[in-house]
């Protein structure tokens, strides 16, 4: 017993580790987005909102804010639209070549970024796209539609197959059946791989970079400031982005988590 305790908290603190590793500099860039010195130092000069003030008054980051909104948005509708029919194909057909079928539909997300971008932006150069913010939306429903399909597929699995039989049997359309059997089972993956691929959307940049052209987006604004100066706004642009990803990552896991009886 004494070994199981001593195994557990030696797991719990290797844990603990990871996350402090991987949470201390977005919490120091959190905190240092309210220091009044312009140079991240400790202890801090000051409590200040002034650089949450100067990004508030720049028009770029005001117009980087609404490309990303818009993106995000239609991205996160039409990837779980596109996820959730290559989910429920998944589901329930089976057909020749379903294995390479699958393995191409889950393919994106193994791309390294900078391959995808340029890849993207040779194919939408061809197409006349490259430099609007189609090109960005394309982009991104390629990488997210995948993302969508895992959420949605992981709920199906849940479900008793027979019970879309059992719907037809008793004189349902198919149409029916899935307007009152499979939508409303899904419903909570829905939902969640809407948060999931809104949130990678908003947080993707190397390939928006690449895409992009004029039509800046959040994480691309903030490359963009780097590359040109070294300015304390980056630590507030940062930690709204954060927020924001974080808190739709959030939202679809309390989704998934959430237990749903089937009528």
């Amino acid at each position: 017993m004494n070994e199981h305790r001593l195994i557990n908290f030696l797991l719990r603190g290797y844990v603990g580790l990871v996350f402090l590793f991987i949470f201390t500099p977005i919490l120091g860039s959190f905190v240092f987005s309210f220091n009044a010195d312009r140079f991240p130092s400790l202890p801090l000069g000051g409590f200040s909102l002034h650089w949450y003030q100067a990004i508030a008054s720049d028009p770029a980051v005001w117009q980087a804010l609404r490309n990303s909104l818009k993106v995000a948005l239609v991205v996160s509708l039409v990837s779980t639209f596109l996820g959730f029919a290559a989910a429920y194909t998944d589901f329930r057909y089976h057909f020749f070549g379903k294995s390479l079928y699958m393995a191409l539909a889950l393919l994106p997300p193994t791309i390294p970024v900078v391959i995808m971008g340029l890849a993207m932006l040779a194919f939408l150069s061809r197409v006349g796209l490259s430099g609007e913010l189609h090109a960005v939306m394309i982009s991104h429903i390629v990488m997210c539609a995948p993302f969508a399909m895992a959420v949605v597929r992981m709920r199906l699995a849940q479900m008793e197959p027979v019970l879309e039989s059992a719907a037809w049997n008793l004189g349902a359309s198919q149409w029916q059946a899935m307007r009152h059997v499979i939508l409303p089972f899904t419903a909570p993956s829905l939902c969640a791989a809407l948060f999931v691929t809104m949130a990678v959307s908003f947080d993707e940049f190397a390939v928006a970079w690449f895409v992009s052209g004029l039509n800046e987006t959040v994480p691309v604004r903030i490359l963009n400031t780097l590359q040109g100066q070294v300015s304390p706004t980056i630590n507030a642009i940062g930690s709204l982005v954060f927020v924001t990803t974080t808190a739709l990552v959030i939202l679809a896991q309390m989704l998934l988590m959430r237990r749903r009886k089937p009528a």
